[in-house]
């Protein structure tokens, strides 16, 4: 078909413009500034074409009952592709195939290419016993799916965490943290039992009881220890709405002493957040499971069509405290629409309201997809202006940790939550012999410190947290040294266990997995 020479013109024209435009502010600027129009028309819809599809299998699959039929047959593949790669004469580590850039993480695992690759496509909820109080699943079952199973029953976990698209295998492997983690724990302090194909094809299955040291080695282990297959998670009763309780705050004491107040108070409070929106100005909400609710004060948060949640929490600050109902579910996913708030850095109108009511259903895009699209000039301008932190510190030790964060990158809001760190065995647990009190101090965005450098910054505050016995989240870049990580870590269980099982051929060390040099 011919062109006419107005459309040469035209197409010329646009192409010298952009050029110009590109030419003069940088085409950096245009690819990270204008990455919204790949988001906004393929992303979203695609996101919402994956949703779709994986809320139907899902529902089938479980209302069907199909899923624990077909279990043991997906975990006999997972024990013949081991004893194939034992038959090959182990000639290189094994890992999982599923790509990188499927990972709620926002890297991707370099290590994958050079490794073999296993099929593990468990992706089921295998049984809800409410009879004994667990839920038992498959490693890449989501918190999204788990939660619209289990509400609607009247269960819920003890902890769960906010994204939807978080897998179970993630949150054992490396860690998970919700507002009621200063009641439960972690995610893994919630478990009951795994069940694990190991480095010889066998397929054995560990609890407190049975096999203990492999069951206190798992968490944090990172997939060192062997292919997590199944694994039982105590549930709990549910009811209809949260009610949320805004404390606002205007002085860093007042952070501190108001928030030791509610994580510490003897009854009551299941769960407990803070959103520092800068040194001094922050909102503590405290959360209490009710039936019960007045009518003009609930809040179903998760539509489509209302603000973000911490766009919504920061209005508190100036309207003073606050009270509402926030249905149950909508308050497990609170996050989930903004992605926290690196969504604005992405679509940087997407709260405006024409956008909510227009476009908010499809919100927010799949963590995979934005990894997947990205390209190596937004990995590398992500890895100079963003930081995407989770730091794991003593509660007492709370107020310098603060001030190391506002010193060092001055990013605004902080995500603040207690968890209680029981003195167990394994990767991570307190300096004594009792349970502490610890906070999460999740720092996502881009850091506002003119001399932020991302190597030596995070260094900087990685020597921090392991000056107060703290911990990094693994899913993190990690700048330290292999010797600093092990000072970290508590390595002697996992240490102990992968000699024991003869994994150091199978599968790599946690720190070869986790470390920068290992991520893309």
């Amino acid at each position: 078909m011919a062109v006419s020479g107005e459309a040469l013109v035209y197409l010329a024209i646009t192409a010298v413009l952009s050029l110009s435009w590109g030419k003069y502010r940088g085409f950096e600027y245009i690819i990270v500034n204008y990455r919204w129009v790949l988001v906004c028309f393929f992303l979203l819809p695609m996101s919402v074409a994956y949703d779709v599809f994986y809320f139907l299998r899902n529902w089938f699959v479980f209302k069907f009952n199909s899923a624990p039929k077909l279990h043991k047959q997906k975990v006999q593949d997972v024990q013949r592709q081991v004893y194939a790669w034992r038959k090959d004469g182990c000639q290189a580590p094994m890992c999982t195939a599923r790509p990188g850039w499927t990972t709620v993480s926002f890297r991707v695992g370099k290590y994958k290419n050079t490794m073999r690759n296993i099929k593990v496509n468990l992706i089921d909820i295998l049984d809800v016993d409410t009879s004994h109080g667990v839920v038992r699943v498959e490693p890449l079952a989501t918190m999204g799916q788990i939660s619209a199973t289990l509400n609607p029953l009247g269960w819920t976990l003890p902890v769960l965490p906010e994204l939807d698209e978080l897998t179970v295998g993630g949150l054992i492997m490396g860690t998970g943290i919700e507002t009621s983690s200063h009641k439960h724990g972690l995610f893994q302090h919630c478990c009951v039992s795994y069940e694990l194909v190991l480095a010889d094809g066998t397929c054995v299955k560990c609890s407190k009881t049975e096999n203990p040291d492999l069951f206190y080695a798992i968490p944090w282990s990172y997939g060192t220890l062997g292919f997590l297959v199944a694994a039982e998670i105590r549930i709990v009763p549910c009811k209809k709405f949260v009610k949320m309780e805004y404390k606002p705050v205007h002085s860093f004491q007042d952070l501190l002493k108001v928030f030791q107040e509610e994580v510490t108070r003897k009854s009551g409070n299941e769960f407990v957040e803070c959103l520092a929106y800068s040194k001094d100005e922050a909102v503590i909400m405290v959360g209490n499971m009710t039936d019960d609710a007045e009518l003009d004060k609930i809040n179903p948060i998760g539509h489509y069509w209302k603000p973000w949640f911490f766009k919504h929490v920061e209005r508190y600050p100036s309207s003073g405290p606050g009270v509402e109902y926030i249905p149950t579910r909508h308050y497990y996913h609170r996050h989930s629409r903004s992605i926290f708030w690196e969504i604005q850095d992405i679509i940087p109108f997407g709260n405006h309201p024409v956008f909510r009511y227009l476009f908010g259903w499809m919100v927010p895009p799949k963590i995979s997809l934005l990894k997947l699209t990205q390209g190596e000039t937004i990995k590398r301008l992500y890895e100079q202006h963003q930081m995407i932190q989770d730091m794991l510190v003593p509660m007492k030790n709370m107020g310098d940790s603060l001030k190391c964060f506002h010193s060092e990158v001055r990013m605004y809001p902080l995500w603040i939550c207690p968890f209680i760190l029981p003195s167990d065995p394994g990767m991570v647990h307190p300096q004594g012999d009792v349970a502490e009190m610890y906070v999460d101090i999740g720092a996502y965005g881009e850091p506002k410190t003119a001399n932020f450098d991302a190597v030596e910054t995070t260094r900087r505050i990685e020597e921090f947290v392991r000056s107060v016995h703290g911990f990094q989240m693994l899913y993190a870049d990690s700048y330290m040294t292999k010797d600093e990580f092990r000072l970290m870590f508590d390595h002697r269980l996992c240490d102990k266990m992968r000699a024991k099982m003869d994994c150091t051929k199978a599968f790599l060390d946690v720190y070869d997995k986790v470390s920068r040099k290992a991520r893309s």
